[in-house]
């Protein structure tokens, strides 16, 4: 993996397993456009996991061209975080324990309409597998300090 930007490797993975953010993916779409969505994530020895229903149109997308970019970044300054490219793996027998960890992790309540509806379809999920071939990080805390009241 090639690593560029203003973090180790340990501070990246460090900074991921504390971000409880949805990964921003980008892919391509059927027609070769580029398509970028959002989804939870799961850190996990040097891999990013994530999980969708089967039937979601970035299966298919990810079926035909494994190639992805990705970035785990907060909206709110200041602005710091890792983006990357990577290949994306397809894992249907993983789903339903990926989506349970990423319940867990993201603290959704399990009692709620959404992990119910969730749970509801556990066996249609689908884990998706990133592994990062590079990864870039960036912290503009120092130069912003001041800047704003965050």
């Amino acid at each position: 993996m090639r690593l560029t930007g203003v973090w180790t490797e340990q501070e990246i993975a460090a900074f991921m397993d504390a971000a409880i953010i949805p990964l921003r993916l980008a892919l391509l779409d059927d027609t070769g456009d580029p398509l970028v969505l959002s989804l939870w994530f799961l850190p996990d020895e040097g891999s990013l996991w994530c999980a969708t229903n089967r039937n979601a149109r970035v299966v298919r997308f990810l079926e035909r061209d494994p190639r992805c970019g990705f970035e785990l970044a907060a909206d709110a300054p200041p602005y710091r975080g890792v983006r990357g490219q990577g290949l994306a793996t397809l894992h249907p027998s993983a789903g339903e324990t990926i989506l349970r960890r990423l319940l867990e992790r993201y603290a959704i309540n399990l009692a709620s309409g959404l992990a119910r509806m969730l749970i509801a379809k556990a066996d249609q999920e689908v884990a998706i597998r990133i592994t990062p071939l590079r990864l870039t990080s960036w912290d503009f805390s120092r130069r912003m300090r001041g800047a704003t009241d965050a």
